[in-house]
């Protein structure tokens, strides 16, 4: 008898929850049908949702009744008195409170319901305003990231705050509203931190775009170029700061390991001392590039040293700064710095014994640049690579390595140490040697005659060329052929474009010459 009423119940369950299915389809077949036609997808979502819902209250609850029922069997019980008893002992306060209870908890989820679409569509508008107000598309996805956040921030905290309030509306244990409570205030701190990261971006963004449109030559902002690479930067370190203060904030409600939200302020000091290290860094670029060299009547020479120059004070500065703001963040967590500067010095000390092709092309450079050996634009021919004499246009002038640019393309590095001897094609003046082969039967003074035209015409053309060609001589007394030497003074590293035009020039007059005889 027991077995059948345990069958018997657990058959009107399941017939109750498909009615009530039943029920609830036919509900949302009119919704859609007459209400909300344009939201058959999301409705169907929601329809599938509830149908699994309650499934799985049936499933529990025929669990439930199985379970009950079958120790009451085992231990010899009266099952149907059992459960006559159990309803006889509750009060009838009760089930009046419970249906109070379920109709205030029915009443409020319901009202969410119908909240989050309104609230949605105002989201949504504000959104629209917010990117049509400044007339600027450059934030619009910002914009539009910031109001996607915030519609599902505020949906899934009314969601949360309901069920909170629906434990309260049914009496249950104080434990279990507490910690909805906490995870709330842990959900709404990472949502109100991520919004205020989206916010700075698209404020940020803003920034940038009325930076860009209203720079100007007469104006600081034609020096935002030059920062505007570090904007990435300026969004990491904005986010990294505010994830360290929610994290901090949700930390100090953990008593095990609160201890670790004391350290927020020296991390945020961090993070911020390296962005202000980024920023002073480009200042001090900006201040030696266009402060130092856009001083008026710069002669080429001054100009060029200057350029030799500030790559160096560059990298000096550079390093400077970091150092600096590693020991400001020694100071930060209460470490004296002098202790590890003295040992450093003394290893310093020690891995320069060990160092010495390291600190002879650092002084070698030094010298280099105080004794004005070459400057960058320089043509100069040095040391060897691999038995092959390095030459070419200096590019750059390091601590320890120079920069040559060969004609053929290719970028040479010598270490300052290895330079040996240095051959400057640049300092005031250089000749374009260019020897021409004549066959030996030609009249010397008539061919003197050709390459002085040739020399009176390449000085009149060629910017580069200081003094008209002159025939220094006969370099080669052949028995099938003679060379003859010619040297033309030409500008400073412009000795190798004078020799291809002369040689051009010389073989057109050669070839005419030739034609009319």
């Amino acid at each position: 008898m027991d077995i059948l009423l345990t069958i018997a119940e657990v058959c009107v369950l399941i017939l109750a929850f498909t009615v009530l299915n039943w029920l609830t389809d036919i509900g949302f077949k009119v919704m859609t049908t007459h209400w909300f036609r344009g939201r058959t997808e999301r409705l169907a979502a929601q329809r599938q949702n509830i149908s699994l819902l309650l499934l799985l209250a049936c499933v529990g609850l025929c669990f439930v009744i199985i379970s009950v029922n079958g120790v009451l069997i085992y231990q010899g019980k009266n099952v149907q008195a059992f459960q006559l008893n159990l309803i006889q002992s509750i009060p009838a306060a009760f089930w009046v409170t419970l249906a109070v209870a379920i109709a205030k908890c029915i009443s409020l989820l319901l009202l969410v319901k119908f909240c989050v679409p309104v609230l949605h569509r105002f989201l949504d508008w504000g959104s629209t305003f917010a990117k049509n107000y400044d007339r600027i598309t450059a934030n619009d996805e910002a914009v539009e990231a910031f109001f996607t956040y915030l519609k599902k921030t505020l949906t899934h905290s009314l969601w949360i705050l309901a069920g909170i309030w629906c434990t309260q509306f049914l009496y249950l244990p104080d434990a279990i509203p507490k910690y909805l409570y906490i995870a709330l205030k842990s959900y709404v701190a990472i949502a109100i931190g991520q919004l205020l990261i989206k916010t700075l971006t698209a404020l940020i963004d803003t920034l940038d775009a009325l930076s860009l449109q209203y720079s100007s030559p007469d104006n600081l902002l034609r020096y935002y170029e030059r920062f505007r690479h570090l904007v990435p930067a300026l969004k990491k370190c904005v986010a990294y700061i505010l994830y360290v203060g929610i994290a901090a904030l949700i930390i100090s409600e953990i008593d095990f390991i609160a201890w670790i939200a004391s350290y927020a302020d020296e991390i945020i000091a961090i993070i911020t001392i390296y962005f202000a290290s980024s920023v002073l860094i480009e200042l001090t670029n900006v201040v030696l590039e266009d402060l130092v060299l856009s001083i008026d009547h710069l002669t080429d020479l001054q100009r060029q040293r200057r350029l030799t120059v500030i790559p160096l004070l560059k990298s000096i500065l550079k390093y400077t700064i970091y150092f600096t703001a590693a020991l400001i963040v020694l100071r930060l967590f209460n470490i004296d710095p002098t202790p590890l500067l003295a040992g450093a010095g003394l290893v310093g000390l020690i891995v320069g014994f060990g160092a010495q092709n390291l600190i002879n092309d650092i002084v070698c450079g030094f010298f280099v640049l105080f004794e004005n050996y070459y400057l960058v634009g320089d043509y100069i021919e040095a040391g060897k690579i691999e038995e092959r004499t390095v030459e070419g246009i200096v590019e750059a002038i390091e601590l320890r390595t120079t920069h040559i640019r060969h004609p053929d393309g290719q970028l040479q590095i010598i270490r300052n140490g290895e330079i040996g001897s240095i051959i400057n094609y640049s300092k005031q003046y250089i000749y374009a040697k260019v020897d021409v082969p004549v066959p030996d039967n030609t009249h010397l003074e008539q061919m003197y005659s050709v390459i002085a035209a040739i020399g009176q015409q390449l000085n009149a053309e060629c910017p580069d060329v200081l003094e008209p060609t002159q025939v220094d001589g006969l370099e080669t007394l052949g028995t099938s052929n003679l060379v003859i030497r010619t040297l033309t003074k030409v500008k400073p590293g412009r000795h190798l474009y004078t020799q291809r035009l002369l040689r051009k020039m010389l073989q057109q007059a050669l070839d005419h010459a030739n034609a009319l005889s």
